[in-house]
Order: structure tokens, then sequence, then C-alpha cells
């Protein structure tokens, strides 16, 4: 916030003002899905450079910062760190030379798409254990033994005639798998 009151996201004068195609830190936040804050963080973190200032003090930035901001937050979203990310955005500027740069991005980008293989099998086979979970219980919605319910139910028919209990079935139900004792 500017001191005297006004927020980043530029006067509306300013905003009828510019033709330059520039983005005040609201427009950053609103096209990228992420908040005001959020963006001076990474402004102030040195990730985001705004291009200038308006003439009223905000800060404007490029189309350029906007691809790098959506970038940086789908990496953050897909589990990155801020730390992997700073570095993965500075190996073209530390490097001595074109190949030195490559070999690097290279290196790193292996590295980061074995991750991903790796949470996506992981969040695969969640996803498809619990759509199985979901299918079970959605046929709980129709019980009615009230005996059973809630300390039984590993001898409820329904759940009794499932040829196999996804583990998330098996914790969230309390349902002890074959050979487990409660």
């Amino acid at each position: 916030m500017k001191s005297n009151g006004e927020s980043d996201q530029g006067s509306e004068d300013d905003r009828r003002e510019r033709t330059d195609g520039l983005l005040t830190t609201g427009d950053m936040a609103r096209l990228s899905n992420n908040t005001l804050r959020t963006v001076r963080f990474y402004e102030e973190a040195g990730i985001l450079r705004p291009e200038r200032r308006s003439a009223g003090g905000h800060r404007l930035f490029s189309q350029r910062e906007l691809a790098r901001l959506q970038f940086i937050s789908d990496m953050r979203a897909a589990g990155l760190s801020l730390e992997e990310i700073r570095d993965l955005l500075a190996l073209k500027q530390r490097a001595e030379s074109g190949q030195q740069a490559a070999s690097r991005a290279v290196g790193e980008l292996d590295k980061q798409l074995a991750s991903l293989d790796e949470r996506i099998a992981l969040l695969t086979r969640l996803r498809d254990e619990l759509a199985r979970t979901h299918e079970i219980l959605s046929g709980c919605k129709r019980c009615e033994n009230h005996r059973n319910f809630p300390g039984q139910c590993d001898a409820c028919g329904h759940i009794v005639s499932q040829p196999e209990l996804p583990q998330s079935m098996q914790v969230l139900w309390s349902v002890p798998r074959d050979g487990d004792s409660e």
C-alpha cells in the first residue's frame, strides 16, 4: 500500500492514460490468479521486476513479467520450492556460455521432470484409489443398518461384497484389512 492510501493497482487516471501495454500489480494478480500480496512478495524477492513506475508511482510490469509470474505460479503449484524456481530462473544469467547454460538447464530440467513423473504417478494412484472409495461409499449412502454402524461396518453386506477395499476406504471407514484385528 502507498502511504497516501492508494493501492498498487494504479489510479483510474493511470489506467486511462496507459496505452503502453504495461500491467499494474493488480492486473498481474488478476491475470495470473494470484493475490496482490503474492505479486508484491515475488517483486520484493527479486523474482519479478517492474518495467517502470507510473507518474503516480505505481509499479508497471511488462507482458513478459506476467508470463514469468504465470510460470512461477505453475511451478509452485507443482510443488517446487521458491529456491528451486529461483535457481532455475537464474541458470542462464549465472552461466559463462550458452553451452554451459543449456547443459545446466537440461540437467536441472531432467531432475524436475523425474520429480514430476513421481508426483504424477502418486497422484494418479491416489486419484484411482479415492475414486474407488467414492464408488463404494456411494453404496453406503443407502445404509439403513443401524446395528452395524458405526463400529461394525466391516460386517455389512455391501462392504463384505467388495472384492477389494482400497486403503483409503479402510482408513476412512475404519474397516480392517484381512488379517488385521482391532
